[in-house]
């Protein structure tokens, strides 16, 4: 059992070091840093990109909060791709004012696709645009989220995640888990990392990219996650990303368990695929570099997947040990329980941190706290699941909400950091 109890060891050291570290960082966003100054002083002229798959429910009203934005509407225009649609969603984004591109093509769904099919297109034509933000057809943005990103270019960002919040926080113990898992990543993970001069990664939607970086190679993505693959991409040529806590965009969230353990096994496997792609890459990138940024985006992709499987080894081996004889059974409920009891208490109480942190009212997502341990352990069924069955069939998500920006549950001027 010599062996058994050395492997053990070697895997609580390699969890603990991981985690350690990942804490002292995360530390990091409680410090305040002063604002970067100013590069240029200019008003730019930006694309706002919006990949849609029948959405003529909800794209009105992201159309109209960006139509209502504290910027010179002379400085940008509204773009809608009607990705593949067979409803009216091309219909209603031309009668809100935007300018539409319909594409359909069968083999190529996911919005990696439609993003590099549109901006090759802006990139032959020279489009007079200095950058362009991306969003989901069911967002709503908020009145200075322009204004915000326009003050990063100035000071020299050239792609900038802004802060992704959710348009229905209260309306199921599913769309608070999302919520609760958003407000921690957003502190804990990409506000710490830009406190410390590492790279946040790119977060699905709200986001600015220069448009000088994409004309190269257009939006080289071929992942189901777009988004951590162009991150890491950018963070394996050295180039970190910015991040902009007043620049705010409010998403809808699944409210029901079906659709969200299909749109995060989705994550899951386009995460596998990232791992596959990057791993080696980042690992070559922190060798020859030698910069914690290198270092922090390797540990990222080797922190979902790869710890996972190591602690299932870590409880396996655990188990052997107790049928060689190697552990008492008294021995093996208080190893596992040193693992169980962070696993559901450590969410809850990250979570309620982040929304004293961020000012934000705790009572109405009591019921999400108590059940957030089991969204995030259905997450980790969702990992299990995807190690033997990866599932790469895009699925639409049905967006209803149809809240306007005027009815978004949190303001910019309630968000503290």
């Amino acid at each position: 059992m010599d062996y058994l109890y050395i492997l053990r060891e070697a895997l609580v050291w390699i969890i603990t070091i991981f985690w350690l570290y990942q804490l002292m960082v995360s530390l990091c966003s409680l410090v305040k840093i002063k604002d970067k100054p100013l590069k240029v002083n200019k008003d730019h002229r930006f694309m706002a990109i919006i990949p849609a798959h029948n959405e003529e429910e909800v794209i009105v009203n992201l159309i109209e909060s960006l139509k209502n934005q504290n910027y010179n509407k002379e400085l940008y225009d509204i773009y809608v791709i009607a990705d593949n649609c067979t409803d009216n969603t091309a219909k209603v984004a031309k009668e809100a004012g935007a300018i539409v591109y319909e594409r359909f093509n069968n083999s190529q769904k996911t919005k990696g696709y439609a993003l590099d099919w549109f901006l090759k297109q802006k990139i032959q034509e020279d489009a007079p645009y200095d950058a362009f933000f991306v969003f989901d057809a069911d967002n709503v943005v908020d009145p200075n989220f322009i204004k915000s990103m326009n003050k990063k270019l100035c000071q020299g960002e050239d792609v900038v995640q802004g802060y992704r919040d959710i348009k229905n926080p209260t309306d199921s113990w599913i769309s608070a888990g999302y919520a609760i898992f958003y407000w921690t990543m957003h502190r804990f993970y990409h506000l710490a990392r830009y406190n410390l001069g590492l790279s946040p990664l790119l977060n699905g939607t709200g986001f600015m990219v220069k448009f000088d970086v994409v004309k190269p190679q257009g939006w080289d993505t071929v992942t189901l996650t777009e988004d951590i693959e162009f991150s890491l991409k950018r963070i394996i040529s050295g180039k970190k990303l910015g991040w902009a806590t007043d620049a705010i965009v409010y998403d809808e969230q699944p409210v029901a368990f079906r659709p969200s353990w299909s749109q995060r096994s989705r994550w899951t496997v386009g995460h596998m695929q990232c791992i596959k792609e990057y791993t080696k890459a980042l690992a070559v990138a922190t060798k020859e570099n030698k910069t914690m940024m290198n270092l922090d985006g390797f540990l990222y992709i080797i922190g979902s997947i790869p710890m996972f499987i190591i602690t299932i080894l870590l409880v396996a081996t655990n188990f052997l040990m107790y049928a060689g004889s190697g552990m008492t059974q008294e021995e093996l409920i208080i190893n596992l329980m040193k693992y169980l009891i962070p696993t559901f208490l450590f969410p809850i109480i990250t979570g309620i941190i982040a929304m004293y942190l961020d000012r934000r009212p705790i009572k109405p997502m009591i019921k999400g706290l108590i059940f957030y341990p089991l969204f995030m352990g259905s997450w980790l069924l969702i990992n299990f699941k995807c190690l033997f069955k990866r599932e790469t069939s895009w699925e639409k998500i049905n967006h209803v909400r149809n809240i306007k920006m005027a009815e978004a549950p949190l303001q910019e001027e309630e968000i503290k950091v």
